[in-house]
């Protein structure tokens, strides 16, 4: 892989491409900060059998020639179309989204395409702190689902900024599924006392949200699903509600 002159890296031509179709007929899968790369090898592993794009946006916790990343991709790795980004706000111009919901405005039908255009791409930000589950909200082949890092998720300051875009998983609370919670909830309170004692404010599970899409502060969720089985979640909804193209489901 190579660096092109904005700061991408592109992959090999992935099975999108190898099947013909257009870019406006793919799903994008878009990683931000990713940390664990066993992770993001089982993600492009799932892109590749689904025709979907991979999108890494930096800092990565991990080089892309990590062995742990490539033994969870297996074999798939060399087929993935894939693109790595310096930062978010080259991966919003690259794409074209720097103006989709940018403003955080009205939307209609709350759906996530702010003042863009009636066929642009939109936004998916999959996060905890979101009213509207995943389920309610409506997919087109050419989306972008965004998911954030393994420990802290998607940035509040991008989910402040396209609150429409926001879409959440439905778990169990914590109480439900934890018999542990009591020790993780004091895990949680030392980073945050540690984190203020060094001047950076409470943990990012504790502070109060700043976005009005969110759930209630006090039902902060301590429990997550692991990332690539959320991205496989959302991902084959948005397929099945695009028809699983070329997938060969209505056979």
């Amino acid at each position: 892989m190579g660096h092109g002159p904005t700061g991408m890296v592109a992959g090999a031509p992935g099975l999108a491409r190898r099947v013909g179709r257009e870019a406006s007929q793919v799903f994008n899968i878009v990683l931000y900060a990713p940390e664990i790369p066993a992770n993001t090898g089982n993600i492009g592993r799932t892109c590749v059998l689904t025709g979907s794009r991979l999108h890494l946006v930096e800092p990565l916790g991990f080089s892309l020639d990590d062995r742990m990343l490539r033994r969870a991709g297996l074999g798939f790795w060399p087929n993935l179309d894939v693109v790595r980004y310096t930062g978010w706000e080259e991966f919003l111009r690259q794409n074209g989204l720097a103006n989709n919901a940018a403003d955080g405005g009205d939307t209609a039908g709350g759906e996530p395409n702010g003042g863009a255009p009636a066929d642009a791409p939109w936004l998916h930000l999959l996060t905890k702190k979101a009213r509207r589950t995943y389920a309610e909200s409506t997919y087109r082949d050419g989306d972008f689902l965004v998911f954030g890092s393994e420990s802290t998720g998607i940035p509040e300051q991008v989910l402040a900024a396209h609150p429409e875009s926001c879409e959440r998983i439905p778990m169990l609370p914590d109480a439900a599924s934890l018999s542990n919670r009591d020790a993780w909830a004091a895990h949680e309170e030392s980073l945050g006392d540690a984190a203020a004692s060094a001047g950076a404010g409470a943990s990012p599970l504790l502070r109060p949200d700043i976005c009005g899409n969110f759930v209630n502060v006090d039902d902060w969720r301590i429990s997550a699903l692991n990332l690539s089985n959320a991205v496989a979640v959302v991902l084959y909804e948005a397929l099945r509600q695009t028809g699983f193209a070329g997938m060969g489901a209505g056979a």
